[in-house]
């Protein structure tokens, strides 16, 4: 991604071809320094006949196969296939709750560990608390590691790796702990609490809240919940600020992995079907130049149902006299007329609040038209080949060369003889 104004805008393909990449890259890691430390930990535990050190090595192992796993998620998480036409990016988040599982099951092994009853003592060699503490510290790091590029790509499942990482530094900190006290043979216990009752509370603590994040996060993914509302309140300015969009109906999003599907219903004032078309293509390609990992977006849309037509006319004065001017017009009618009988519902005269301004006047009435709804304006000024017209015209509002010196005359010259 890249920032552009404070703004995070999209990454062109390339980018995400190569975040796709060194996700596979960080998840094969994953699984290669898993299966390190378990070759390690359990060369230590035959060695030692330490149970801590035994049930680090099963918490190793099983973090090794859950890699693996997790690995394969990914690199077939951006398939698509006869079978499945949308792809499979929802595996990234089927490998989240994978490892919100193992984190489960660590947090039961160590408490197991923790207090099941002491057996033999363990034969520790000063050597294996070196090698225990640089796993310890691998392990951290890993996981940090992980957790910045999943931050960066997004990516579900390196940001669940990370965290489970996180969790396996503080079981093996214990594990630590334990080894060096047994090393050194010292026993502390205070009214039944050992500093292994403490580092367990802690471990506990932590995996519960990162295991119930990753579990909820991919499940809310895997039942299609929406995404997150700083997102679509992003999406929502992005259509709303095409000029011809009247009104959003609805607007709906998901992921899938790191991947954002959305879908929206507008109406457009315009009954041109082929510029109604570039309209959705235009918003399409601004939610993807402005949002990351956009990987479909579907507009539905169609033309505004209208009861009524909105017409403006600039005035010389509030009895109605028509001006000759647009942007210096100190006054303008505005005239609700209802569409199937062409019956004038409602009339009033506003003061032009921008004829004071000494730059683009024109375009800044223009403007101030659309945001008050006009469909049409009356006016003895051509223009169509200026600013105001042009911003008229892109909002869809229809341009009425009139001859008439009055308002009424106006309206009746516009729209043949409203009654009223």
């Amino acid at each position: 991604m890249e920032k552009n104004r404070g703004k995070i805008t999209a990454d062109p393909p390339v980018c995400v071809a190569l975040e796709t990449r060194q996700i596979h890259r960080v998840a094969a890691y994953a699984f290669l320094v898993n299966l390190g430390l378990a070759i390690m930990k359990t060369v230590l535990a035959v060695l030692s006949g330490s149970l801590a050190i035994t049930a680090s090595a099963i918490d190793s192992g099983t973090d090794a196969v859950a890699s693996l796993v997790i690995f394969g998620g990914v690199k077939l998480s951006t398939r698509k296939t006869r079978s499945f036409p949308m792809g499979l990016y929802k595996l990234e988040n089927v490998a989240s709750v994978v490892i919100a599982i193992f984190i489960f099951i660590a947090g039961y092994e160590i408490l197991r560990e923790i207090f099941s009853p002491a057996g033999t003592p363990p034969r520790i060699a000063l050597a294996y608390i070196p090698l225990l503490f640089a796993g310890s510290v691998a392990t951290l790091w890993f996981g940090r590691f992980a957790i910045s590029i999943g931050r960066r790509t997004e990516s579900p499942t390196l940001i669940a790796e990370g965290r489970h990482r996180q969790v396996d530094f503080l079981s093996s900190m214990v594990v630590l702990v334990s080894v060096t006290l047994s090393y050194f043979n010292i026993q502390m216990n205070f009214r039944g609490i050992t500093i292994d009752h403490i580092g367990a509370a802690c471990i506990l603590i932590f995996i519960a809240r990162a295991g119930w994040e990753l579990l909820s996060d991919g499940m809310r993914v895997l039942l299609d919940a929406s995404i997150d509302g700083s997102t679509l309140h992003r999406i929502r300015q992005i259509i709303q600020g095409e000029p011809l969009v009247s009104r959003i109906k609805s607007l709906t999003g998901r992921n899938a992995g790191r991947f954002r599907f959305i879908e929206a219903t507008i109406t457009i004032r315009t009954q041109d079907l082929e510029r109604a078309h570039q309209i959705t293509e235009d918003i399409e390609k601004k939610i993807r130049g402005r949002i990351p990992h956009i990987e479909k977006v579907i507009i539905h849309y169609g033309p505004r149902e209208r009861s009524h037509e909105r017409v403006a006319v600039p005035l010389d004065d509030q009895d109605g006299r028509v001006s000759g001017h647009f942007g210096e017009a100190p006054y303008f009618g505005m005239v609700l007329i209802r569409r199937k009988d062409r019956l004038i519902e409602k009339k009033k005269i506003l003061d032009n609040p921008h004829r004071l301004v000494e730059t683009a006047k024109g375009i800044r009435v223009a403007e101030w038209l659309l945001e008050q709804g006009i469909e049409h304006v009356g006016m003895k000024e051509d223009v169509s080949r200026r600013g105001p017209g042009y911003v008229l015209a892109n909002g869809g509002v229809k341009l009425h060369i009139i001859s008439a010196d009055h308002l009424n005359q106006a309206i009746r010259e516009i729209f043949g003889n409203p009654g009223r």
